[in-house]
Formats: structure tokens, C-alpha cells, sequence
């Protein structure tokens, strides 16, 4: 069975999850408890080399769940850690994924869901509530803009381009643009880097030139 603990603050809501957990036969609950700091003693002193999973809520007395994500996450990159908690604000997930979980759960998901959830961070999945599903994706949406890959090319860049686009060679260029052959070779260089490709032609196609 996969070692788990639980980090929950609420007893009620600790000793739920503890008998969900037990009776999931799948499972070995090592311990649980009612704050990070508990946590990091277990692990500090050595009590948790076996832990694979980790179940945890963010808000807690003392610090928070999240912080303990950062904090353990850099010492032990092979346990995968779940947030359980009724908070779904954007910044609280991000939050928590940024700090190393893996996962993200409701509070007021099905007992087997939740289940579910463990079985999918048990094999290297990233289960999260529809809810919060949406929220990343939503924030993902808002943030990523569709960037022409020209844009980041100088007006006399482009115009480099222009008439290497034309057939015209690094001389020929020069003189249209009165500037010296070196200064054009300096210019295609600097494209080839913005535009991330290797060669006259990749620059042409990736600037919608050919």
C-alpha cells in the first residue's frame, strides 16, 4: 500500500479523511496532523522517508499549507502533494502549484473522488476539481496572446529581411539601405537569434515571407 499523511487542522474533517483513506484498502496512512509544523518535525526527525503522498489543507494555524509545500518539495522531489481545501481562488491555486503540488481538490468533492484522486497522484497524474481545472485554464487564456513572430524584429530589421526576401545578397542590401555589408550581416544575425531558427530560409517562412 502507498504511504500517506494528512495535514488538516479541522479534527473532524482529519479524522473523516483518516477512515476514508484506511478503509480505501490502498492506501497506509502513517500519520496525520493538525499543523505544518507537526509535519516538519516528522520529517526533520526523520520519520517520513517512506511518505510517497501527502494530503494537505492551506489554511492552517502557524504556517500555512502552501509554505510547507515550499518548504519540503526542494528536500523530497519524489512526494507528490495534494491541496484539499475549500479555498478556490486563483491566487491561493497558483500559489500552490508554483510551491510543488501536484494536485488540487475541494473540500466538497466525493468521498470517491477524492479516492480517485489519490490513485491519480499515485501514478503521476495531476488530479484537480473541475472547478479549479477551469480556473487555470481560464487564467492560461488570459495571459497566453497569440504574438506575431515579426514583432520582435527592428524596422530596419524588417527591412533587411525584406530584401533578403527578394533575392537581393548582403551587398546588394547594403547599398539599398546605406549601410555597410558588415551592419547587414550583424542585422541577419540578430534575426535568425529573435526568430529562434538557423537559416535564410527559416527566417523567410517564420516571417510569413515564403
Amino acid at each position: 500500500m502507498t504511504p500517506i499523511i494528512i495535514i488538516e487542522d479541522d479534527e473532524k474533517i482529519r479524522n473523516y479523511l483518516a477512515a476514508l483513506i484506511a478503509g480505501s484498502g490502498e492506501f497506509d496512512l502513517q500519520a496525520s496532523f493538525a499543523s505544518a509544523e507537526e509535519a516538519i518535525q516528522y520529517f526533520e526527525n526523520g520519520m517520513g522517508d517512506l511518505i510517497e503522498l501527502i494530503l494537505t489543507d492551506i489554511q492552517l494555524p502557524g504556517k500555512s499549507g502552501i509554505e510547507f509545500i515550499a518548504w519540503l518539495k526542494p528536500l523530497r522531489t519524489d512526494i507528490q502533494l495534494m491541496v484539499l481545501s475549500a479555498y478556490d481562488d486563483a491566487d491561493k491555486v497558483f500559489k500552490a502549484l508554483k510551491a510543488g503540488a501536484t494536485g488540487y481538490i475541494l473540500k466538497n468533492t466525493e468521498a470517491a473522488k477524492l479516492i480517485d484522486a489519490l490513485r491519480d497522484l499515485r501514478k503521476g497524474g495531476s488530479p484537480m476539481s473541475n472547478e479549479i481545472a477551469r480556473k487555470v485554464v481560464t487564467a492560461f487564456q488570459q495571459e497566453i496572446v497569440y504574438k506575431d513572430a515579426k514583432e520582435d524584429l527592428s524596422d530596419r530589421e524588417r527591412e533587411v529581411l525584406h530584401w533578403l526576401s527578394k533575392g537581393f545578397s548582403y551587398k546588394e542590401i547594403a547599398a539599398k539601405l546605406f549601410i555597410s555589408v558588415e551592419t547587414v550581416r550583424t542585422h541577419i544575425r540578430n534575426i535568425y537569434e529573435k526568430l529562434h531558427v538557423a537559416n535564410k530560409m527559416g527566417a523567410l517562412r517564420k516571417a510569413g515571407l515564403r
